[in-house]
């Protein structure tokens, strides 16, 4: 039971820990919500642990370290509270412009824009939030260094996430190339699933990504365009995405932020086919850095469906989250 297994982790974990300088790492989201559409005494409230990362990091040696997270959250895969094994990695520095890792890693698909939003206890990224992309996956993956501006990337994954099973003898690809300078960072990534199902109305899965992020003495301003193409396979079902995200320092490790998304598709009709799980979505909301591994944030989430009619009415959320990290 779930009791058991994080004893067991935590005493995995202590015991390694008296045996060599790796390190362990831990990390919560918990929050209060609050349904502001609603009259106080009938409004959905709650306090709520979203999630638990348990992991360990050791190097082997100064090429090679591995890797382990379980990650404990409110999965619909099991009980309220599931543990899955998030990473279980090795990686390899094979020279000073090469990194290659095996195993359970970490995926590419929405990393940059992940760090760029920097606030994952509030929020996940588009394409992980929409379930485009898994943050993590069976696989390998390599990063080359081209220059102190430019890298690339690429990886094969079995596609299906963490939480389940390779399902097929299929695997996902992608690439993706960034560049930096001192202020800005762009991103460009392609990311493809062979198609399962054959025939004229079916066809590879494309997932297109620019990206970019402004980082000055007080401000950051990032922003994302996802395009997926072939959409589960099925010819000219697209789907695009753009989200922006900003925060402002104003002094005292205190930060103003916000977030606005929107989701769109077209078939070869020029239908919106995937209208129902689609819309708007805004988040404004102030940070307060409260010591070292500790935030809080308190925030409004505002999300608009999508209606062919466009007269739906938003749905507002009050909250209070919070990370801690050590």
């Amino acid at each position: 039971n779930m009791k058991n297994l994080l004893l067991t982790t935590i005493l995995v974990l202590s015991s390694v820990n008296l045996f060599a300088q790796g390190t362990p790492h831990v990390k919560i989201f918990s929050n209060f919500n609050f349904d502001m559409d609603s009259e106080p005494e009938y409004a959905s409230k709650g306090f709520e642990i979203k999630r638990a990362y348990l992991g360990y990091k050791y190097n082997l040696s100064d090429d090679f370290s591995t890797k382990i997270t379980f990650d404990v959250g409110k999965n619909g895969a099991g009980s309220n509270y599931t543990a899955f094994l998030k990473i279980a990695s090795l990686s390899w520095k094979a020279s000073d412009k090469l990194n290659v890792s095996f195993g359970m890693i970490g995926t590419q698909n929405f990393k940059f824009m992940e760090n760029a939003w920097g606030k994952r206890y509030i929020y996940k990224s588009f394409m992980d939030e929409n379930k485009w992309a898994s943050s993590a996956d069976a696989g390998a993956n390599l990063k080359y260094t081209v220059s102190d501006n430019l890298t690339i990337d690429a990886q094969v994954l079995n596609g299906e996430g963490y939480k389940n099973l390779q399902s097929d003898n299929q695997f996902r690809g992608g690439a993706g190339i960034t560049y930096n300078t001192d202020d800005i960072s762009f991103r460009v990534s392609r990311d493809m699933i062979p198609r399962t199902m054959y025939g004229d109305d079916y066809d590879a899965q494309y997932i297109n990504t620019f990206a970019a992020i402004y980082s000055g003495s007080n401000i950051t301003l990032g922003g994302e365009y996802n395009l997926r193409e072939n959409t589960s396979f099925v010819v000219d079902n697209t789907s695009t995405a753009f989200s922006v995200y900003g925060s402002l320092d104003i002094g005292n490790d205190v930060s103003i932020f916000g977030r606005y998304d929107l989701s769109d598709s077209e078939d070869a009709n020029e239908n919106q086919w995937n209208i129902d799980n689609e819309g708007e979505l805004t988040i404004v909301g102030i940070e307060k850095q409260m010591t070292k591994g500790v935030k809080v944030a308190l925030n409004v989430k505002s999300y608009k469906a999508a209606t062919a009619d466009d007269d739906a009415e938003a749905n507002n959320m009050l909250y209070l989250n919070l990370e801690y990290k050590f």
